[in-house]
């Protein structure tokens, strides 16, 4: 068993392996399956240490098949198609022979093009004026040590606060910036599912798939705190919708999220 416990440590250990294998340990769990942002950003992670030539991610979709438990998990890729400018990638994430995460990225160089800026204010309040994270989840689960998180207010679990939206300043505790994708990636699943916030008693909920798209190439962003301000957009019949934005300090946005997730009352 892996006693390595960081997130960057994982990430070292997944290049260790050549990016086809890496060891979780139990610390990483919340229930029954690991976090999910450390799952997608093992494949993601994976997927760009096996290019051929260097390429910024733009977007990353996968399905959240099974529940990836701790120990060792696989990861296998293949290129799909390598033109001038992207290539398509996938990979899945396994657990013996249960595929527990199954992901697709699309990688592409810049193009000589006409940009269009981003338009939404950036309304966050300074991160020094948040607390530290307050949430109805008790007990928190262990992973979240690895991360500093200031919660600005609403979504909060377990709140029956009817809340559509929930925002917060989140970075890694360890040292991310060997690996761009996965310091993104990672971060970016760390809001609950908004849903929950309308319960007033413990529901389950998880991610059952997710799309990022990168805004701004992982490699070019060098803060090391992100505003994450998601909102829920509609819930029935047990599965929700939310999508969220992931800025930098400075309030440059960087990648957006949409995530279809299930919960059981």
């Amino acid at each position: 068993m892996s006693t390595t416990s960081s997130f960057e440590k994982i990430m070292q250990n997944l290049a260790d392996h050549g990016g086809n294998a890496v060891d979780i340990p139990p610390s990483w769990a919340q229930g029954r399956a690991l976090y999910g942002g450390l799952v997608a950003a093992i494949a993601a992670e994976q997927m760009a240490m096996k290019l051929t030539t260097p390429r910024p991610i733009r977007s990353l979709l996968g399905n959240f098949v099974a529940p990836a438990p701790e120990g060792v998990l696989d990861v296998r890729s293949e290129t799909l198609r390598e033109g001038r400018a992207v290539v398509q990638s996938r990979a899945d994430v396994l657990a013996g022979d249960q595929v527990c995460f199954a992901a697709s990225a699309a990688f592409g160089e810049d193009r000589p093009a006409l940009s269009v800026p981003f338009d939404v204010d950036f309304d966050a309040p300074p991160r020094n004026s948040v607390p530290a994270m307050q949430s109805g989840l008790r007990p928190l689960p262990g992973f979240l040590d690895n991360f500093d998180i200031h919660w600005t207010g609403g979504g909060v679990p377990m709140s029956n606060s009817k809340d559509r939206k929930t925002a917060m300043w989140v970075r890694h505790k360890s040292n991310m910036d060997a690996f761009p994708v996965a310091k993104i990636v990672g971060i970016a699943d760390m809001p609950p599912p908004v849903i929950m916030c309308h319960f007033d008693k413990p529901v389950r909920a998880s991610s059952m798939s997710w799309s990022m798209e990168f805004v701004v190439p992982p490699g070019e962003v060098e803060t090391d705190w992100f505003y994450l301000d998601f909102t829920l957009e509609a819930a029935a019949n047990g599965y929700s919708q939310q999508s969220g934005m992931i800025f930098t300090e400075d309030g440059t946005l960087v990648a957006l999220s949409r995530q279809c997730m299930v919960y059981f009352e």
